[in-house]
């Protein structure tokens, strides 16, 4: 299965996980979702009031720098860590 291929089960493996994951975990995978699926994280950073928003966008900012295929790979292995 190549690495696209795994992601995208992990993706969908991640809908049906046995527990919902802390904030911190869900945080980590929006993080390198958007990382593998767009690359670094883009516009403005979000307001300070705006605390979800923030939360995402520093997730993700966090992991400038690593490629596409890495965040994918990390995406990947944490849903199957969680699935148990």
């Amino acid at each position: 299965m190549s690495l696209q291929e795994q992601f995208d089960q992990a993706l969908a493996d991640s809908k049906t996980l046995p527990e919902r994951p802390d904030n911190l975990t869900l945080l980590k995978i929006y993080g390198l979702f958007k990382q593998a699926s767009g690359g670094d994280a883009t516009g403005e950073q979000p307001a300070m009031t705006d605390f979800v928003a923030r939360a995402k966008w520093d997730a993700w900012n966090n992991l400038k720098g690593v490629s596409q295929d890495d965040a994918k790979q990390q995406y990947i292995d944490l849903v199957n860590e969680l699935k148990g």
